[in-house]
C-alpha cells in the first residue's frame, strides 16, 4: 500500500499543473462550504440573541411572532394597544424586577421611531448579554432629545446635534404628516449591534406623546412642557425581566388571563425559534448550492484523471505486465483522487481560516456580524470527512476505466 502511494504522489509530481489546478478547485468549493456554515451559524446565533436578557414582551393579544415582529424587529404593526393602567399593574407585580415600555407609530425617512424610557439603554441586551454602548453622544434627558441607531447615523449623514423631524405613521413620509413644530435633536449614537437597534430612532415616551398632542411643546416655543400631563394614555409593547425564572410562568400566566383588556405575553426565546423555522428555508437553499459547488469540483477531479488516462495507457500497461494486479491499478488512482481531495481540503481550511482572521472586525463592524474563529465543529468534521470519502469514491471511476484498458492496446503506439 505504501509503494501504491508513493507511486501515485510520483505520477501527481509528474502533472503538478494540473494537480495544482484540481487542489485550488477542490480548496475553493471547501472554503465556501465552510465559509457558508460559519455564516449560518453565526447568523443563527445573531438571530437568537437579537434580544436577550429580556423575560418576556407583552403587547396586545395577537399572535406570538406578530408580537415579536413588531415590537423587536419593527415589522408590522400592532393590531391594538396596551392600556398605561395595565401596563402600570403589570410593572407592580411583584415578580417584576424592570419593564421598559415601547411606543411604535411614528417614522423619520423609513426609519422606525420608538418611544420608551431610559431603562431601554440599561436594561435592553443582545448577543451573549452585551448591553447597548454609544459610539457617540448620551442617551436622551430633555424631551425632544432623540437617540440613532448606527445604520441610521451612517446612512442618513448624522451626528450629534442634528436636528431631525419624525413623520406620523409607520409607512413612511406623507405629505402634511410630519411634525414640523416639534423637532427633535440628536444627542446619541448607539454603536453597531448587528440588531434591528440598529435601524431605530429612540426618543422619550414623553416626546412621543408631545408630538401627538394639541397645542406645540416644540423647542421653537417657550412654553414649558408638563411632563406630568404627557403620560401616555397607552403603549405598543413591554419589555419585562423578572427577579427570578421561576416566576416565569406564573406572570405569564397572569397577563395571558388578564380580565381588563386581551393581553399576550410571549418567552422571546420560544418564539425566536419558531419565528427561525419560518425563514430558514433559505439558509437550506445556500447550503445546498455550497454542496453543489463541492460536487461540481470532485466531477472535474474525475474529469482531470480521465482526461489522462489516454497518456498514462502504456504507464498502466507497464505496471500490469510486471504482474500488478488489479488492487494496484486500481489503488494507484483512488490514491490520486484521495490525495487531491485531501489536499484541497486541507487548503480550503487553511484559506477559510485565514479569510476569518483577516475580515473578521470588517463584517463585525459593518454587519454587525459577529463570525467567532473557533475549531471545527463536529459537524464541519464529518462533513470534510464526507467530502475526502466522496473524493476517494469518485478515484473509482477512472480506476475500473483504467484497469479495463487491454494490455496489448497500453503497448500498442497509436498513429
Amino acid at each position: 500500500m505504501i509503494t501504491v502511494f508513493r507511486l501515485a504522489l510520483q505520477s501527481l509530481r509528474n502533472r503538478w499543473l494540473t494537480a495544482v489546478l484540481t487542489v485550488v478547485a477542490i480548496a475553493f468549493s471547501v472554503m465556501l462550504l465552510l465559509g457558508v456554515e460559519k455564516v449560518r451559524t453565526a447568523a443563527r446565533s445573531s438571530f437568537a440573541n437579537t434580544i436577550s436578557g429580556t423575560d418576556l414582551i407583552v403587547g396586545a393579544r395577537s399572535g406570538g411572532v406578530q408580537l415579536l415582529l413588531y415590537s423587536v424587529f419593527h415589522i408590522g404593526d400592532a393590531t391594538n394597544n396596551v392600556s398605561w393602567r395595565s401596563y402600570q399593574k403589570i410593572a407592580q407585580r411583584p415578580e417584576v424586577d424592570w419593564i421598559v415600555p415601547l411606543s411604535l407609530g411614528d417614522t423619520h425617512k423609513g426609519y422606525r421611531v420608538v418611544g420608551t424610557t431610559s431603562g431601554f439603554f440599561t436594561y435592553y441586551r443582545y448577543g451573549h448579554q452585551r448591553s447597548l454602548s454609544f459610539r457617540s453622544g448620551k442617551p436622551f434627558e430633555r424631551l425632544f432629545d432623540a437617540v440613532v441607531g448606527a445604520d441610521v447615523a451612517r446612512e442618513l449623514q448624522y451626528g450629534v446635534d442634528r436636528e431631525i423631524i419624525i413623520s406620523h405613521g409607520s409607512g413612511g413620509a406623507i405629505p402634511g404628516s410630519e411634525h414640523a413644530d416639534s423637532p427633535f435633536r440628536i444627542v446619541g449614537v448607539l454603536a453597531k449591534t448587528g440588531t434591528p437597534v440598529d435601524r431605530t430612532i429612540l426618543v422619550s415616551l414623553e416626546a412621543y406623546e408631545a408630538v401627538h398632542s394639541p397645542g406645540s411643546y416644540g423647542e421653537r416655543t417657550s412654553q414649558t412642557p408638563d411632563l406630568k400631563a404627557l403620560q401616555p394614555k397607552a403603549i405598543t409593547a413591554a419589555l419585562i425581566g423578572l427577579k427570578s425564572k421561576l416566576l416565569l410562568f406564573r406572570l405569564q400566566r397572569y397577563i395571558n388571563t388578564y380580565r381588563s383588556e386581551p393581553l399576550l405575553a410571549i418567552l422571546p426565546g420560544i418564539t425566536l425559534h419558531e419565528l427561525w423555522s419560518l425563514v430558514s428555508t433559505a439558509e437550506t437553499a445556500l447550503l445546498a448550492v455550497s454542496l453543489m459547488v463541492v460536487v461540481t469540483a470532485l466531477i472535474g477531479m474525475v474529469t482531470m484523471i480521465l482526461a489522462t488516462l489516454a497518456e498514462r495507457r502504456r504507464e498502466v500497461a507497464i505496471l500490469r505486465s510486471v504482474g500488478a494486479g488489479p488492487g494496484v491499478v486500481i489503488g494507484l488512482l483512488v490514491s490520486e483522487a484521495t490525495i487531491l481531495t485531501a489536499l484541497g481540503v486541507l487548503a480550503g481550511v487553511v484559506a477559510m481560516y485565514g479569510l476569518l482572521v483577516a475580515f473578521q472586525p470588517v463584517i463585525q463592524m459593518s454587519y454587525g456580524l459577529h463570525l467567532e474563529v473557533s475549531g471545527l465543529s463536529l459537524r464541519e468534521w464529518g462533513g470534510l470527512a464526507a467530502i475526502i470519502a466522496g473524493g476517494c469514491l469518485a478515484g473509482l471511476v477512472p480506476a475500473l476505466r483504467a484497469y479495463r484498458l487491454s494490455l496489448a492496446d497500453g503497448m500498442t503506439v497509436r498513429s
